[in-house]
């Protein structure tokens, strides 16, 4: 099924349940080749639903409870997205039932048995102006996000929203996006991988001027958060905190190699750690190789540490340190507006040598053997 090249709105009812494009699935099994691609969306005026019916410019929807229902190839690219109340582009699907979720989804509704589509591709969209979230991938396992702009996301919503967020995914790999413009703090944040995601990397995005930062690793609720990798990213003036971890079991999660720059908004938080249950204990957050730099006034802070992270070989300059940071560089990195390095630079070579980095840096650089730079970029020092 192919649907190209449509122009669509759907502004009546404002507050109700509204949809631009809807597929949906009841109790069918599997379904195949789907493309959504050449469309523009606007004036989708619905309400705040974020529930199995909800409110998006394309909702992707499995439901019924008899028969689980998957899709098997659907690509959704070059669409253009804007102006909608209340998702961008939502994935929900009633056969979600797995150990990691714990007790995040009511049983009763969401009571099928763990059946995710595969084949996801969701690729070269455009997306402003919207009241919540830009993407929410939900069941799925190997879906690939890339090469999206989201500009304007979190602007007229009362519940928390991300720029691109994965819950309840396996291998899910987020690149190549540019996201920007969260309009607060609840949530705000470019970049999510919620309860019940495993294997999600995010890798070569740009993230910048979003109010509540650029990463939130969230399970709670029983759930988990497993494997999660973010490498090779810049953020420019994302606020409030950079990264930030819910309550509940962060297992396996690698935060290294990306660039922070702030010049107008200063974090609270560099980390923020809401070590809110003895769940926390179980955190396996490390933290490596990473630039943050602030520059004017203002600087970073940790919130309650706890043992599961780990910070070591990062640059810090402009930052007063209140956490041990073995291997690290405070001297200023020479960091350019381009997110390079300049010649000279004491983060040049003096990161941790990391395994299964990806191989390439931000720019398409090969990533060498040997000690790495620190940061998201890999060439040597420019002048």
């Amino acid at each position: 099924m192919h649907l190209r090249d449509l122009e669509i709105t759907n502004a009546d009812n404002p507050g109700s349940e509204r949809n631009g494009v809807r597929l949906r699935l009841t109790d069918y099994g599997v379904a195949r080749g789907f493309e959504i691609s050449g469309l523009h969306i606007h004036d989708v005026r619905g309400g705040d639903h974020k529930t199995v019916s909800g409110s998006s410019a394309i909702h992707i929807a499995v439901e019924g409870t008899a028969k689980a229902s998957w899709y098997d190839g659907l690509d959704i690219g070059h669409n253009r997205i804007e102006d909608v109340d209340r998702e961008g582009i939502y994935f929900k699907s009633t056969f979600s039932k797995r150990d990691l979720v714990g007790q995040q989804q009511d049983p009763n509704v969401y009571p099928g048995e763990w059946t995710p589509s595969t084949g996801v591709r969701i690729h070269h969209n455009t997306l402003r102006s919207l009241a919540g979230d830009g993407m929410k991938l939900d069941t799925t396992s190997g879906a690939r996000v890339d090469h999206n702009r989201v500009d304007g996301f979190q602007l007229r919503s009362p519940s928390a929203n991300a720029g691109i967020w994965t819950f309840n995914t396996d291998d899910t790999t987020v690149e190549y996006n540019e996201v920007s413009g969260g309009g607060n703090t609840h949530d705000g944040m470019s970049f999510d991988a919620d309860g019940a995601s495993r294997n999600t990397v995010f890798q070569y995005n740009h993230s910048h001027d979003n109010k509540g930062g650029f990463l939130l690793i969230c399970p709670y609720s029983g759930a988990k958060t497993i494997g999660t990798v973010a490498r090779y990213n810049v953020s420019h003036n994302d606020g409030a905190r950079l990264i930030q971890n819910c309550w509940g079991p962060i297992l396996g999660t690698r935060i290294y190699n990306n660039t922070f720059r702030n010049t107008e908004q200063i974090p609270g938080y560099l980390v923020q750690d809401d070590a809110g249950s003895p769940a926390t204990t179980q955190h396996e957050l490390s933290i490596r190789n990473n630039v943050f730099v602030a520059e004017g006034t203002g600087g970073y802070a940790f919130k309650n540490p706890t043992p599961g992270l780990s910070f070591d070989h990062n640059a810090f300059y402009g930052i007063d340190m209140t956490r041990p940071d073995p291997g690290g560089v405070t001297a200023d990195p020479k960091l350019r507006d381009d997110f390079r390095l300049g010649a000279g630079s004491p983060a040049l070579a003096a990161g941790a040598v990391i395994e299964d980095n990806g191989g390439k840096d931000y720019f398409g650089n090969r990533l060498r053997a040997g000690a790495p730079n620190i940061g998201a970029y890999a060439g040597r020092g420019v002048r």
